[in-house]
């Protein structure tokens, strides 16, 4: 839910800028005075993520300005609901962190992360199919063993075993 209260921004509490995205309807959070991080409500991150889309009337806002360092690790608070926020990376390598909240759903930004995780994938087929091939990678080969020791001991039922189980319609 995009809330239309002034926020704080989580990294250096500065009061952040609303910014509306007529394309999308919505107001993004930016701290265009302070650390130049981003704050999106719940699911608004996901117009944002692709490199097709437009993200024009944020770049415009942190176009030519210099920003002021902040502490990455320090414990977030969301701004949004006062929820901790939790430190997530973007994609399986983890190469960018960002802040999100379990409570209301919210993300945060930290300055360039926006461009960096855009640059990741082309699409959210792509995001997927990038999770999906490191989950074979890590539990896949345990996958396939799990299941040649299901079809060997189903191979081994005996003649009333398999009769139970054609009856009871289990596999």
């Amino acid at each position: 839910m995009d809330t239309l209260e002034e926020i704080k921004c989580p990294a250096c509490g500065k009061i952040m800028e609303k910014v509306f995205i007529k394309s999308e309807g919505i107001n993004v959070d930016i701290c265009t005075d302070g650390c130049g991080g981003i704050f999106f409500d719940n699911r608004e991150f996901d117009s944002f993520n692709e490199d097709n889309e437009d993200v024009s009337a944020i770049e415009e806002k942190l176009k030519g300005k210099t920003f002021a360092p902040v502490d990455e690790e320090q414990v977030r608070i969301c701004p949004a609901c006062g929820g901790k926020m939790v430190k997530n990376t973007s994609k399986v390598n983890g190469d960018v962190v960002v802040d999100d909240c379990y409570i209301c759903g919210g993300k945060f930004l930290d300055y360039s992360e926006l461009n960096k995780i855009r640059a990741e994938y082309v699409n959210d087929n792509s995001r997927t199919d990038s999770a999906m091939e490191y989950l074979y990678k890590e539990i896949g080969q345990e996958l396939t063993q799990i299941d040649m020791e299901r079809a060997r001991r189903k191979a081994d039922r005996n003649l009333g075993q398999k009769l139970f189980y054609s009856i009871m319609n289990l596999k």
